[in-house]
């Protein structure tokens, strides 16, 4: 294919088929915990690390990585101890992090405002072999942690109560799962943009949703739509000279589209089947007496 001739479209693709993958496994668990909207917040604060990257000319991903970390972890602090006033907190923290990072992106003397952009909805040109580099491992990292720790993470997803109930270290799951998701965002932004990055973690484990209720199936499709939507949207923003994170969130929700279409009928189909199956017989104990005759039914 000519579009792997060029070594930026391959790194490209490399950090996009990564971001397909850890998006959707981490965003599972934030679908579960009901936090869909919390990449969205890491995403506005990791923009204050980018900005820092470029004004202490240090790698932004990994700057990036840093204040998003230090960011997802007061979020969760503020959950646990904000109360009534956690929300004000997590507004602050969310245009601050905004506003640090225009701010430190214009006062660095390489920064500018396509620098910004770039990171801010994603640019298949500036993925360089450092980028790619932090991507992997970073990857890594959140691929260990979804399927190494998947049990614990859906316990604790599901019904914190009862997860302390067994055992489990309610907090500290909460935390990690802060720090993956932060690290997701890192990995996605050079992609699909800090700004878009939230909509990959979620709309692909939606879309699997409409299909399935297992947990597993639904870990595996939405990973395989991530994978698919990364690729398909960079290669069509390679051709048509559109923007990457743009033209992946398009495709992922046209993808919830179709698959919600699809989904209708085959749950009236399943709906069917099992009303023509009929009820499984009664155990004897709990079976109504046969009556005499249809005419004792009937009182003639």
């Amino acid at each position: 294919m000519e579009i792997l001739n060029y070594a930026f479209m391959q790194r490209a693709l490399l950090a996009a088929v990564l971001v397909g993958i850890t998006a959707p496994a981490v965003g599972i668990y934030l679908v579960q915990r009901r936090q869909a909207l919390m990449g969205d917040g890491i995403g506005h604060v990791a923009m204050t690390g980018v900005g820092l990257g470029f004004l202490l000319s240090w790698s932004p991903v990994w700057m990036a990585t840093l204040v998003s970390v230090l960011g997802a972890v007061l979020m969760e602090l503020i959950r646990w101890y904000g109360k009534t006033r956690g929300d004000i907190a997590l507004a602050m923290l969310f245009y601050g992090g905004m506003a640090g990072g225009v701010m430190f992106i214009n006062l660095a003397p390489t920064g500018s405002s396509a620098n910004l952009t770039s990171y801010l909805f994603g640019s298949l040109s500036t993925v360089s072999e450092s980028d790619v580099t932090a991507i992997c491992v970073l990857a890594a990292f959140v691929v260990l942690v979804t399927l190494g720790l998947r049990r614990q993470l859906f316990a604790v997803s599901q019904d914190e109560e009862f997860a302390r109930v067994t055992g489990l270290p309610v907090r500290a799951l909460n935390l990690l799962t802060a720090v993956t998701a932060a690290v997701t965002v890192t990995v996605a932004m050079r992609v699909v943009g800090l700004l878009l990055v939230s909509a990959l973690m979620v709309v692909p484990v939606a879309a699997a949703q409409q299909l399935t209720r297992s947990f597993a199936a639904t870990f595996a499709i939405a990973v395989a739509l991530g994978v698919a939507v990364t690729i398909g949207g960079t290669v069509t923003s390679y051709y048509q000279d559109v923007p990457p994170g743009a033209t992946i969130v398009l495709l992922t929700i046209g993808a919830f589209v179709l698959l919600t279409a699809l989904a209708a009928p085959l749950a009236r189909r399943r709906a069917r089947a099992a009303t023509a199956a009929g009820p499984a017989s009664d155990p004897a104990e709990c079976k109504i007496p046969a009556t005499r005759g249809a005419t004792d039914e009937v009182g003639v």
